[in-house]
This record gives structure tokens, sequence and C-alpha cells, in this order.
């Protein structure tokens, strides 16, 4: 159900690894909780972000939501597609609708991190 290849925080947010860069965006369980996403509140480029503190706020036309990262860096870019298209988190949560990327400041945080069986335990424990 959830992509094999990703990281995932009890916050709902995923992290693809590579090179020493993480690609961050919010699960599709997050996506369907929210419902239609309006808009996407996102930090500039240059950002110093901390583990499982706050970057960012997603708004759907049910409510707003913080976006924790799953880990610590500077963020190198961002989904500047969103701004305008916000649309793209609810159709494409884990291609499309990446929120930012990250050089990784610390990878010993990726053992705080869960698997794709391990979050789907965890969102199945929480319904």
């Amino acid at each position: 159900m959830y992509p094999e290849n990703l990281k995932y925080s009890e916050e709902h947010e995923w992290l693809l690894k590579n090179n020493g860069i993480a690609t961050i965006g919010i699960t599709s369980f997050a996506v369907e909780s929210l419902g239609d996403i309006v808009f996407i509140e996102l930090p500039q480029t240059g950002t110093e972000i901390t583990q499982f503190s706050t970057f960012g706020e997603v708004e759907s036309v049910k409510a707003a939501s913080e976006i924790y990262s799953p880990i610590s860096g500077k963020i190198i870019e961002i989904n500047e597609k969103l701004e305008t298209e916000p649309e793209l988190l609810n159709n494409s949560p884990y291609e499309d609708g990446w929120l930012i990327k990250v050089e990784i400041s610390d990878n010993s945080e990726f053992k705080k991190l869960m698997t794709a069986k391990e979050y789907e335990s965890f969102v199945n424990a929480g319904s």
C-alpha cells in the first residue's frame, strides 16, 4: 500500500534518500485525511530544519495541518509547482507532489523512521 523504498514518520511524512539528499512529502494517508488540498506553505531554500520540527503547512477544504520534517538538514529545493498546483499533492503524493529536498545533516536519524510495513501497521492501529 505504501512505497517500500521510502521511510515514514508518525506525523505522516515520507522520505526518499538518494546520495545524501532527502526528498520529503506527505503520505497518501495524510492526503486522504485532509481531503482536497488548496494551499501549501513551504520555507525558503537554505532554511535549516530539524527532525520532527515543523517546516510548513498544508491547507485543505477541511482543515489546516502542520508539516513536520522526518530528517534534519538544509533545504536545497522546494517544489514550486505546488504554489500554483496544490492538487498535485492529492493526485500524486509520492511523485509530482513532493514538497522539499534536503541536504541530510545526520544519517543516524533514519533509525527513528519507519519502514513501509511499520508505517502501515501504525496507521491501521490508529484507525
